[in-house]
């Protein structure tokens, strides 16, 4: 999906900014980014409404780099925050980066949102309010992979607590980690955004870590109501047919 920004001729040098998009939550953000040898400076963020992602992205992420005097040819990278969260918003977030990226080529770092906020809190683990009374939960000890699933209440009370501490940024994950591990401690911080994912990809950035464009898709842990309903309609016409 190409995306209509003014580009400018390349100046001398390697491109030095990097831009975040994360559309993953009930609000998002994009940031902008200055590369400074191995770090990066945050140089402007930008808060999204939620709902309304299709509407304005294209429109704020033009804002923001014309706020800095720059165009698509100074961006070195794109880091697209890619789920789990709102399926739309996810969808949307990774349309506009790749319609960004693709006629440009400029690299995309992938990243979780479950990633960001346990990087965000220093925490080794972290949950995300999934709606339905349901979490997005990340679990990562010392010696094992890091895994990321969806639960409820049910699959809590079947997993061990992790060990360390757990990060949370939103009520109702906490009340539902309370209910089912009451013993454990939850570690508060505010939600992540598009420049805390900057900062925490910037790894990835200096060794060029980056997506293949052609196979990058949403990290969405939950089927989408389209698929859920959809096959529970064709389950309903097949056992009338059945009938």
């Amino acid at each position: 999906m190409p995306v209509d920004l003014p580009a400018s001729e390349p100046g001398q040098g390697k491109p030095s900014l990097v831009l975040g998009v994360d559309t993953c939550g009930s609000s998002g953000s994009v940031a902008l980014g200055r590369v400074c040898g191995e770090s990066v400076q945050i140089l402007s963020q930008e808060e999204l409404a939620g709902r309304s992602y299709s509407a304005n992205l294209v429109t704020a992420v033009k804002g923001l780099l014309g706020k800095h005097g720059a165009s698509l040819c100074d961006v070195r990278t794109i880091v697209a925050v890619r789920g789990p969260g709102s399926f739309t918003g996810v969808r949307v977030g990774l349309s506009v980066v790749k319609g960004l990226a693709e006629p440009m080529a400029i690299p995309v770092v992938a990243v979780s949102r479950l990633e960001v906020l346990a990087w965000k809190a220093d925490a080794p683990s972290s949950a995300l309010d999934a709606h339905r009374r349901e979490i997005f939960l990340r679990i990562s000890e010392a010696g094992k992979e890091a895994r990321e699933l969806l639960a409820g209440r049910t699959e809590l009370s079947s997993i061990q607590p992790p060990q360390g501490q757990l990060a949370v940024c939103d009520e109702a994950a906490v009340i539902l980690l309370s209910a089912a591990w009451p013993q454990k401690p939850l570690l508060r911080v505010d939600a992540p955004t598009a420049g805390d994912a900057i900062q925490y990809a910037m790894g990835r950035v200096l060794i060029g870590d980056f997506a293949d464009l052609a196979l990058l898709d949403g990290h969405y842990l939950r089927r989408s109501d389209a698929e859920i309903f959809g096959e529970a309609g064709a389950n309903a016409s097949k056992l009338a047919r059945d009938d």
